[in-house]
């Protein structure tokens, strides 16, 4: 069963995870807001090291981490400190 899950998403992640229509950092920024309103902790981790590398700021994350909050209430509030601490963690805020 790994090899096949590895295989699906190996091939989306591809097909999807590429500049197009929108642009890469744009795509994480949609991924880690789905992130947030779906309490996927691992997913908020991932997308906000993945934007990160490719240029996004701290302001630019804080903001998407906002339209989340915006959308989903006190739950994706919640869900978002944890993109904060992983933050504070890598001594990106203080």
């Amino acid at each position: 069963m790994p090899e096949l899950t590895d295989a699906y998403y190996g091939k989306v992640k591809k097909a999807v995870y590429k500049d197009g229509a929108l642009n890469l950092k744009t795509k994480r920024f949609l991924s880690l807001a789905i992130a947030v309103q779906s309490g996927c902790k691992d997913c908020m981790i991932s997308q906000t090291e993945k934007a990160l590398s490719l240029g996004a700021t701290v302001e630019e994350i804080f903001e998407v981490c906002s339209v989340a909050v915006s959308m989903g209430g006190t739950l994706a509030w919640s869900q978002a400190l944890v993109v904060a601490q992983y933050l504070a963690e890598k001594d990106l805020i203080s």
